[in-house]
């Protein structure tokens, strides 16, 4: 059932809950809610107060929509007597999206979150190492600055300290005035039907060919039209086995029903990649400023992003598609050629997503991250976006 809380100070908010929760329990939610500690909560419904903790809603006749009354009984804390790590814990928990963004992108951080205790070990740990690390690049600096001025190497490291700077101060001028640069982009994909089957297909202009997966294939029940003297091998991020080429079937894109070609390769990353080759047939034309495909003379709107399959979705800490996925475009493209039954090789596509490599880092800078609750593929890909700057990357992942 609903219920809506406020407290003195007017704050109102709806939470669904059983009604055979105990009211013992209730007060964690509460605490959530209106960020008052459980300890110091009276709660009133219908001006009766619920003292008894062990009993449930149902028992003191609380029914669905009822307003509960969440008085404060003790001194709520002054900001100068908390600490940093409380402080730190207070804004997170007053913040769901960014709840979520910590389970994705520190785990250890968000799994300490209901214990001030643990949240505080595991905060002064991550302030020790920032610290550590900031004392080591200070001294690194000082040593640099006190070294022989005709030093070929201490000149190179003083050069990539003031690269390493500009990097900063230019993403630094990007987050200032424009930090739509740093969301990340929803793929296009459309609602289709493949022999009556639906799929989401993702419409990717940087790809030749149309391509569509063998588990797809099957449950479109057109695998038996497989030609495998098309076979190949497609060359882009990574390699793909091409089983063969469908020369015609039907899809279904809105009201329209169009003659496609599909081309059959393994690989998770999509089901289906609506390519260059039916867009220039069809004279489709994405319109992006009405988030719609124009094709055969009909919208057909892009899906938004909780309609995505959930391939499509990005995984933890906002990390790129699987590089199967990656690679779809330029395998596309090398598949485009499908007159050759011999091995297939292509640049990758526009669309194809450059993959951070460790080698470019050294490996106490990726440990460094990992240490604070990254994992060595998100400690990689923030110091890509960080131009190699830990204190920038360690920013990004906290």
């Amino acid at each position: 059932m609903r219920l809506c809380l406020t407290d003195d100070e007017g704050s109102f908010k709806t939470i669904e809950v059983s009604s055979t929760l105990e009211i013992e329990n209730l007060a964690p939610l509460i605490e959530l809610e209106l960020q008052i500690p459980a300890s110091r909560q009276l709660l009133y419904s219908n001006g009766t107060q619920l003292i008894d903790t062990k009993r449930t809603l149902a028992s003191y006749k609380i029914n669905q929509d009822d307003i509960i009354l969440v008085r404060n009984h003790g001194p709520a804390p002054s900001t100068a007597s908390m600490s940093k790590a409380e402080m730190t814990r207070q804004q997170i928990l007053a913040d769901p999206d960014l709840q979520r963004r910590l389970i994705m992108q520190n785990p250890a951080i968000a799994g300490a979150l209901t214990s001030p205790d643990q949240f505080e070990r595991v905060f002064n740990e991550m302030s020790r190492q920032r610290a550590a690390y900031e004392q080591q690049s200070q001294q690194e600096m000082r040593n640099l600055q006190n070294a022989d001025s005709m030093d070929v190497e201490a000149q190179k490291r003083i050069a990539e300290e003031i690269r390493k700077a500009n990097v900063a101060q230019n993403m630094e001028r990007a987050i200032e005035y424009h930090p739509e640069s740093f969301g990340r982009v929803v793929m296009l994909y459309i609602d289709c039907e493949v022999n009556g089957h639906h799929v989401k297909a993702f419409v990717d202009s940087g790809a030749q060919a149309t391509i569509m997966s063998p588990e797809c294939a099957e449950a479109c029940h057109v695998m038996h039209l497989l030609d495998e003297r098309f076979a190949g091998v497609a060359h882009g991020v990574g390699t793909a086995k091409i089983l063969g080429r469908i020369h015609s079937t039907q899809i279904k894109v809105g009201k329209s029903f169009l003659p496609c070609s599909l081309t059959v390769m393994e690989g998770k990353g999509v089901d289906l990649l609506f390519g260059l080759d039916m867009l220039k047939r069809h004279l489709a034309c994405i319109d992006l400023a009405s988030n719609v495909l124009r094709i055969n003379h009909e919208e057909v709107p892009f899906l938004p992003e909780h309609e995505l399959p959930d391939k499509a979705k990005l995984e933890a800490s906002g990390s790129s598609r699987d590089e199967s996925t990656n690679g779809a475009s330029s395998s596309a493209a090398a598949a485009g050629d499908s007159g050759k039954v011999a091995t297939q090789t292509t640049q990758p596509s526009a669309s194809t997503h450059a993959v951070p490599t460790a080698s470019t880092f050294s490996e106490t800078s990726i440990q460094s991250l990992v240490d604070l609750g990254a994992t060595r593929e998100q400690a990689i890909n923030a110091l890509e976006a960080c131009g190699g700057n830990v204190d920038m990357a360690a920013g990004l992942i906290l």
